[in-house]
């Protein structure tokens, strides 16, 4: 069955997107990265081919940490570039700040009449990321997810370190003291807050700002971010798929244009 794939493979967790010609998405995949990111492209395959898709047949674009361990792709293309466009297609709009958490970094990208016009990433530290909470959690011993519900019965602490292991002195310190889980976590969460308003202040924020990645489903995180921002964060469930999405949006285009040059 042809059809237009979308491949984003993060350095925590791999997402699939599979659309057809008019752009309607049909399967939605996500799976761990793992160790290998070659392993899970293979994976994919796998997996794609259980549903009927034979790649050798389809549209097929890579975008993320792992782009260039799919051999398949006839394309790879930056996650700058996938997100912003995925992100389009999910919120219904041309013209958006698009705000990407994932594992290993923080990605602040601003979309005009629907494409790229400038991007903010963070530097080589992994604080304010999903593997910064991650961490976190671990310290904590709750999940990521359990960490944000936590958050939202806490106050009054705060992470003053933008490191990731300083920081998680600083909580194994808090723990000693005797301060609650909750108002830990709410230190913990309130510090990936100001994180991105430190990398948001250095570029002009659009109307419309949404959160993609990972950390899109942790709504208490949303909501920090709304008032760290002064401004109302969307979220939505398609919104951690926004770079497969842009990649399957690029496969379609592709496609149309090898068949309008054949």
């Amino acid at each position: 069955m042809k059809a237009y794939i979308g491949i984003d493979i993060g350095s925590t967790c791999a997402k699939t997107i599979v659309m057809d010609a008019q752009g309607r998405i049909l399967h939605r995949i996500l799976q761990p990265t793992g160790w290998s990111s070659v392993d899970t492209a293979q994976s994919i395959k796998t997996n794609l081919a259980e549903l009927g898709f034979d790649v050798a047949e389809c549209g097929v674009i890579a975008t993320g940490y792992g782009r260039i361990s799919v051999p398949y792709a006839d394309k790879c293309v930056t996650e700058i570039t996938c997100h912003g466009r995925g992100a389009c297609y999910v919120f219904d709009t041309q013209k958006l700040t698009v705000i990407d958490i994932g594992g290993q970094d923080t990605k602040i990208i601003c979309v005009a009449d629907g494409q790229v016009r400038e991007f903010i990433m963070n530097d080589k530290c992994s604080a304010g990321t999903g593997r910064f909470l991650e961490v976190m959690a671990n310290t904590l011993a709750v999940t990521p997810g359990e960490l944000c519900q936590l958050a939202a019965q806490g106050s009054n602490v705060s992470i003053s370190s933008m490191c990731t292991v300083f920081a998680e002195s600083e909580v194994i310190s808090l723990i000693g003291r005797g301060e609650s889980k909750e108002n830990i976590a709410f230190g913990v969460v309130d510090s990936i807050a100001k994180k991105v308003v430190s990398q948001a202040g250095r570029m002009a924020m659009g109307a419309t700002v949404c959160l993609t990645g990972g950390l899109c489903d942790f709504e208490y995180l949303r909501q920090r971010l709304s008032h760290s921002l002064s401004v109302q964060v969307q979220t939505h469930p398609d919104a951690r798929y926004a770079g497969a999405i842009g990649a399957a949006l690029l496969a379609t285009k592709l496609s149309a244009k090898k068949g309008a040059q054949a």
